[in-house]
């Protein structure tokens, strides 16, 4: 039985855990520090029985009016198009284009310029595949530590990074962080489909805004999710990202902004 859990403008203590195929997810989302207006970010999870499931994190664009309507659209979108499938995971692959391109139209039909990215994970038993539109993150570790998947973030920054223009450490700090090329309302979205990874036993998948990446630097992010308590990881990357974005320090990353990720554990270890 489909069962989705959705979460739009909200502002979570500590992570919330679910039931996520074999294995377990926990989800949590902060509002920008002092935003008197929305949690502009949101995310769900849907479960699709014993081996399989979805995870969705979208972010309404900064600068964009309806950023938190426009983020609740996307993710409602995908989920509904996967729950429509009941059993049917063969096409889930297809429901979730669907739902990306829903989302897409709805969007673009509030007329006001609204505009969201959207990351997505399908996990069916071992297997993993990433969907994204935007500059929101799907990231794969092993216990080790080493980075299994790593999308590519639709925008100037993200592909300087990728040409080896840029470092990774100094793109944290560029003034064109905040320019995003691939977005959810606009005339031109288009979607990324990612390889299929296989997942070992104690592999963790990451998907989150930039209100993660643009705060922690990736090997942070990393070494706090990629072995212990996934619940405890959670929280304690969810509270460097509150206090860089609260308490900036010299060197380090801070771009005070919503932030919300997904972790998951798709495989409870034997």
């Amino acid at each position: 039985m489909s069962e989705a859990h959705i979460f739009t403008d909200v502002d979570m203590a500590r992570g919330e855990r679910f039931e996520l195929g074999g294995g377990e997810a926990v989800v949590l989302s902060l509002s920008k520090p002092g935003r008197d207006g929305p949690n502009e970010d949101a995310a769900a999870v849907v479960s699709l029985g014993e081996q399989a499931g979805v995870a969705v994190v979208s972010d309404g664009a900064g600068g964009h009016p309806g950023g938190a309507k426009a983020a609740a659209i996307a993710v409602r979108a995908v989920c509904d198009s996967v729950v429509a499938l009941g059993e049917d995971l063969e096409n889930l692959r297809g429901a979730i284009i669907n739902g990306f391109e829903l989302a897409d139209r709805a969007i673009s039909a509030l007329g006001t310029g609204a505009a969201a990215t959207l990351a997505v994970v399908e996990i069916q038993g071992t297997h993993m595949r990433a969907y994204h539109a935007g500059d929101s993150m799907v990231l794969v570790t092993g216990q080790r530590g080493r980075i299994k998947w790593l999308t590519i973030p639709h925008s100037p920054v993200g592909y300087a990074v990728e040409a080896g223009l840029l470092d990774r450490g100094e793109a944290l700090h560029h003034e064109d962080l905040h320019l995003v090329s691939n977005l959810l309302g606009t005339q031109d979205m288009r979607i990324e489909l990612g390889a299929t990874v296989s997942l070992a036993p104690r592999d963790t998948v990451v998907l989150a805004s930039d209100g993660l990446s643009d705060n922690l630097h990736l090997d942070e992010i990393v070494e706090r999710v990629r072995k212990g308590p996934l619940h405890r990881a959670v929280d304690e990357v969810a509270a460097l990202g509150r206090k860089r974005m609260e308490a900036p320090a010299e060197g380090a990353p801070s771009k005070p902004d919503d932030l919300t990720f997904i972790a998951i554990r798709p495989n409870r270890p034997v």
